[in-house]
């Protein structure tokens, strides 16, 4: 193996591991935060969850997300892997999936925050806010779900993608 191809596959695992782990330590942070606050009433302990939330968006999450695009690609050319062939598009089909499930939580994540930040107590949040802070909640599940498949395909090869669309048929 060259040595580029293994910087660029060591880099991109780094990066999947940023976005998988930074993805799922937020969600874990944020949930167990907002029942906290809820239960000790402390809209400041809200206030700083869901701003720390963003932060790890912003400088973590985002960044990987673009970093994982960029390196799938050039991993792909050094490979010399087809860009259409059914791996393929199983990957960015599943990673575009997951954007789809995330760019909803972004904005949720903003809406949270900033109701949160001029809300004088946990009662004066809006119910709206509490259904909001449930679907942000419920979008990541089939994120990771997802992330976790994209894995599979990563570790498996090009070549299981039959045997991979089978399993998931079978259930």
């Amino acid at each position: 193996m060259s040595e580029a191809i293994a910087l660029w596959k060591t880099a991109h695992i780094i990066s999947a591991a940023i976005l998988f782990g930074t993805g799922l330590g937020t969600a874990f942070f944020c949930w167990f935060g907002y029942r906290n606050a809820l239960r000790a009433d402390e809209i400041g302990a809200l206030r700083a969850t869901l701003g720390l939330t963003v932060i790890a968006d912003a400088c973590f999450i985002a960044p990987a997300v673009m970093f994982q695009a960029a390196s799938g690609v050039v991993l792909m050319i050094l490979l010399g892997w087809p860009h259409i062939s059914s791996w393929s598009i199983a990957v960015w089909s599943l990673f575009i999936f997951v954007g789809a499930c995330w760019l909803p939580v972004v904005a949720i994540q903003l809406r949270l925050k900033r109701e949160a930040e001029q809300a004088s107590s946990i009662a004066a949040l809006s119910k709206e806010f509490h259904r909001q802070f449930h679907i942000w909640f419920a979008l990541g599940i089939p994120a990771f779900a997802a992330v976790v498949a994209i894995f599979y395909l990563m570790v498996a090869k090009p070549l299981s993608i039959a045997r991979f669309a089978t399993s998931l048929a079978a259930g």
